[in-house]
């Protein structure tokens, strides 16, 4: 057994009072269902990366790497449990400094049926522009998604994630340290796998940090979505926005847990998180909950607000009075909806991009 293994199997299984695991516990969404085992036979789903318009990168780099950890401590469980899987082996993404591109490039992750796991890296150099989509397709038993990365001073990252998978459960962790000055959009696009379990989290200990967390999530059939993020602002000037739209319709359940962390000496921090859920049927479920850690005084401002509901009947109508069907009339307003961050998440090529990969689940929606 090797050390990696042994990390994992020396922790003890997480306890539900933990704010990660308190809806979905880790046993749950183990491969095994057994905390403490390591299934062996894991394997690795294909991955490829080509720029938007299908023209060769040139300047990138995409090498696997060993013993690439993550850049500040999270979960302890998932991570030591994903770099054990993976046998701390890493795809490794090098943006190099002083690189620019407005064609955005797309890390497609494509599962073959199994048992799998991955860990990307990304790393963005100083003063580069980059956009990664990182698109997730596909049938699998279970997948285990290990995401770190470190934003170089300057640099100005779109990382955008779109689920489009089948099957789950999905296990994600995401690790992302930002550098002094630089900017990071960071995007989640759900509408694939039955049971999803995300880990997310973002370091700001870099003066002039600048981060905005996105989701625009569908929610169908008999999901089971749990998404976690938690951000803290630990270096001064350091600025954070969160905002997170689901839309649930049949009997899926959502939950959405955010926390944001101002530390002591993180002066002039500016932060702030919202959840937005659309409840689309009687038996859908959507749980939201915001958190504040405030230990500066000294803040520009801290927030947080949460809120569920179903379709605004008088926007119906008022649809419905113009000529769209009742269908249409609900169908154009999750569409609008989703549309309220899906439109942050990057230019007019990387907006389009994103809505040809989820219409057909908001039709089936």
């Amino acid at each position: 057994m090797g050390a990696l293994e042994e990390a994992y199997l020396s922790l003890e299984e997480p306890p539900r009072s933990d704010h990660l695991w308190r809806y979905t516990p880790w046993r749950r969404v183990h491969p095994t269902g057994d905390p403490n085992e390591i299934p062996s036979g894991i394997s690795t789903p294909e991955i490829s990366l080509t720029m938007l318009d299908g023209r060769e990168i040139s300047g990138i780099t995409i090498e696997t790497e060993n013993e690439i950890s993550a850049p500040f401590d999270g979960s302890p469980t998932s991570i030591s449990f994903l770099r054990a899987i993976t046998n701390g082996k890493a795809i490794h993404v090098r943006i190099p400094d002083n690189w620019r591109s407005k064609v955005p490039m797309v890390l497609d992750i494509k599962p073959t049926g199994g048992l799998e796991a991955a860990h990307i890296h990304i790393e963005a150099g100083k003063f580069s522009e980059a956009t990664l989509l990182t698109r997730v397709q596909g049938g699998f038993e279970w997948l285990g998604l290990l995401r770190t990365g470190v934003t170089g001073d300057g640099s100005h990252l779109s990382d955008v994630l779109v689920n489009k998978s089948q099957g789950g459960p999905l296990v994600r962790v995401d690790a992302l340290r930002l550098g002094r000055d630089s900017s990071l959009t960071a995007g989640t696009v759900s509408a694939g796998s039955a049971s999803t379990k995300a880990d997310i989290r973002y370091l700001l200990d870099s003066p002039g940090a600048n981060l905005s967390v996105l989701g625009s999530l569908l929610s169908t059939g008999e999901m089971q979505l749990d998404h976690h993020i938690e951000i803290n602002h630990i270096a001064s000037n350091t600025f954070s926005r969160l905002g997170w739209h689901t839309a649930c319709g049949g009997h899926s359940t959502s939950v959405g847990t955010g926390m944001l962390r101002i530390e002591k000496g993180a002066k002039q921090a500016d932060a702030g998180q919202v959840f937005h859920n659309l409840l689309l049927s009687e038996k859908a479920r959507a749980n939201s909950i915001p958190e504040l850690e405030v230990e500066e005084n000294d803040v520009v401002g801290c927030g947080h607000g949460t809120a569920n509901g179903p379709v605004d009947e008088s926007q119906r109508f008022y649809l419905m009075a113009r000529g769209l069907s009742d269908k249409e009339a609900e169908d154009a307003l999750v569409a609008a909806f989703l549309n309220s961050t899906l439109s942050e998440m990057g230019s007019d090529d990387v907006h389009q991009w994103l809505i040809e990969a989820v219409e057909d689940a908001l039709s089936d929606l």
